[in-house]
């Protein structure tokens, strides 16, 4: 039974340079995971489906990670002026600051990956892949691994519909559960629930205190 280590170092033995990187999951259990770039991600997806053994894609999952924050406390060294014994001297002294960064984020697609050829006389552990857009907003494109795992086609629609990723490549890449004139992507983690609920057939409790006053704001808003 190879380890995902193993499968990794067999995919940089095939495809030197390629962008390939092992994640580290530090829970119990211990499940790792493969990052792939973007350029790489079609001709590693087929060397693990054809010499592998990976031919079936059994769920593709989207993540939204959003902006982080850090904050960190970072010692320099600076030079200043002091008086000493009334001369005035270059002083050097450390200083402690706080830094904060900021870590763009990104929208993410994971592919969780068997081998039914096999089989259990030659267990195969399962592989998740993962690939990473390159923001949150104007590049949120990824390659569609449907060329190589058909059974993927409508969880990438799916995760397009829910959360924005664009595949390109993809043969039918149109929204799959909201309506076609539907403009957000609620599984966004800052999607912000619309006060219109006319789609509601049957509105009650807080959604029917939200849609009357969407009511009675509608008519104000129209007047300006």
């Amino acid at each position: 039974m190879k380890s995902t280590e193993q499968v990794l170092a067999e995919l940089q033995s095939a495809f030197p340079g390629a962008g390939v990187t092992l994640l580290v999951n530090p829970s119990p259990s211990a499940q790792h995971s493969l990052l792939l770039a973007a350029a790489d991600a079609l001709p590693v997806a087929a060397y693990l489906r054809d010499q592998l053994g990976y031919d079936y894609c059994s769920n593709v999952t989207g993540v939204d990670w959003l902006d982080k924050e850090t904050i960190e406390k970072v010692k320099t060294t600076r030079t200043v002026a002091k008086q000493v014994d009334g001369v005035e001297l270059s002083v050097e002294e450390t200083v402690e600051e706080t830094v904060k960064r900021v870590e763009p984020g990104y929208l993410e697609a994971v592919y969780h990956l068997y081998s039914m050829k096999h089989g259990p006389s030659d267990p195969h552990p399962p592989l998740v892949l993962r690939m990473r857009t390159a923001n949150r907003t104007d590049s949120v494109e990824l390659p569609s691994l449907t060329p190589v795992w058909r059974s993927a086609e409508f969880q990438e629609r799916e995760i397009f519909d829910l959360y924005g990723i664009v595949f390109k490549g993809h043969r039918d890449l149109r929204r799959l559960l909201m309506w076609d004139e539907f403009e957000d992507h609620p599984m966004r983690r800052d999607y912000v629930d619309p006060d219109d609920y006319e789609y509601e057939p049957t509105p009650h409790d807080e959604v029917l205190k939200r849609a009357e006053l969407h009511s009675a704001q509608a008519p104000q808003e129209a007047a300006r």
